[in-house]
């Protein structure tokens, strides 16, 4: 590991009882990369995004990101990074303005009202900006959990499924976004389902399968074909 890395991840495992979920995963990730994170359901994925979110502790191995330890500097870390999971966060009694004002308030945000009209504008939804949370779709809800999760103007952000429940367009602006991070050097971790879109927001390329990394690769060293049939090629054989 160097002084480079901003995602540092040493021999780490994650048990539940007497079941192994994380089975020695080590990782390194250098500032600005944006690293695809695949896998079949019960790979292990999201719990470890969960511990690097600092929502969970791993049962061994050490995390830092950004130079803390999750579950030893939770609230400096929390500033530093940006979620989008399962769990929106979002209030539905409240507007999407009052949603990001109230987080406005959480983070400290500096002008939080320019921020709120910027993340709302850039996920499509500022003319909504009045309306109940609870009056809006799937998809829209998911756009103002992209905006919520951006708010702040994290470094780092991890994003599990962001794609569920998105459109065409709210698909193809997310990964407008996505690119456009890339390009400010954010660091950024997805988990995605859908390999083709995955393949083309990503620089780095990891498939999960079982608790174990069984690859990991720079895109730019292989084909997207390709690397679709890596991948189902090693979901296949951990069923063999």
């Amino acid at each position: 590991m160097t002084s480079e890395n901003i995602i540092q991840i040493e021999n780490l495992t994650k048990n539940f009882g007497n079941k192994k979920v994380l089975k020695g995963i080590s990782l390194n990730l250098k500032k600005g990369e944006t690293l695809g994170l695949f896998g079949p359901n019960g790979a292990g994925k999201t719990t470890l995004l969960k511990i690097l979110s600092t929502l969970s502790k791993p049962t061994s191995g050490t995390v830092k990101i950004a130079g803390f330890t999750p579950h030893e500097h939770e609230e400096e870390l929390r500033r530093s990074i940006g979620i989008i999971s399962h769990d929106s966060f979002i209030y539905n009694n409240l507007t999407a303005w009052e949603n990001l004002l109230f987080y406005s308030k959480l983070y400290d945000v500096q002008d939080p009202i320019v921020r709120a009209e910027r993340v709302l504008t850039e996920v499509g939804l500022f003319e909504r900006k009045n309306d109940l949370a609870r009056t809006f779709s799937r998809g829209m809800q998911q756009r103002l959990t992209i905006a919520r999760a951006l708010l702040h103007n994290p470094e780092i952000i991890f994003l599990d499924e962001p794609y569920t429940g998105l459109d065409q367009h709210a698909t193809q602006l997310l990964s407008d976004l996505l690119k456009r991070l890339y390009e400010e050097k954010r660091t950024i971790i997805l988990i995605t389902h859908d390999l083709s879109i995955g393949y083309k927001v990503s620089n780095i390329l990891s498939i999960l399968v079982n608790g174990q990394i069984v690859f990991l690769e720079k895109c730019r060293n292989i084909k997207e074909d390709d690397f679709i049939k890596i991948y189902h090629e090693k979901v296949q054989n951990s069923k063999s």
